[in-house]
């Protein structure tokens, strides 16, 4: 069979183009995605959380259907992105902090080592980098290496742990 110059081909549903998404917070905490249908209130699924954690990340709604999958947040525009970064940090691929054994300071560099619910981690911050306050009031420190440590309610923490974030946290 012949094509004609008039006859259309049909994209092939790969390579059709994904509707235009934004993401935000809602006033609960909630991720919102907006796509061109509307808004929809979604969750994360990290599909290769080691491998690559920042990269092809499956928004769901609450019926665990696909809302969008994101290849590559560098996509999205600055503010999706931080929604994103957001939600990556309440994700389940983030080491959370139980409790806090040391910090040691040395020149540019902060050594930390720390309980959590994966086992004793040790891990090194930037002396400039400070752990970021997260809409849920917990913290987030990124390490050297990229890997994100999340402290949940550092005010609720052992005495110790306490004592060593009392810099971090006030």
């Amino acid at each position: 069979m012949e094509l004609s110059s008039t006859t259309e081909v049909p994209a092939h549903p790969a390579r059709a183009r994904a509707p235009a998404l934004s993401l935000r917070r809602a006033v609960d905490g909630r991720l919102l995605a907006k796509t061109e249908t509307g808004s929809v209130a979604v969750r994360l699924r990290q599909c290769f959380p080691w491998s690559e954690p920042r990269m092809h990340l499956s928004l769901r709604d609450e019926d665990d259907n696909e809302i969008a999958l994101i290849e590559d947040p560098c996509s999205l525009d600055p503010e999706s992105q931080r929604a994103l970064e957001d939600a990556l940090a309440e994700a389940g691929f983030v080491l959370e902090v139980t409790r806090v054994l040391d910090i040691d300071e040395e020149v540019e560099i902060r050594h930390w080592t720390v309980e959590t619910k994966q086992g004793k981690r040790t891990f090194q911050t930037h002396l400039d980098d400070w752990p970021r306050l997260l809409p849920s009031g917990g913290r987030l420190i990124r390490d050297v290496g990229g890997d994100l440590y999340h402290l949940a309610d550092p005010a609720h923490m052992d005495k110790r742990s306490r004592e060593l974030l009392w810099a971090f946290v006030d």
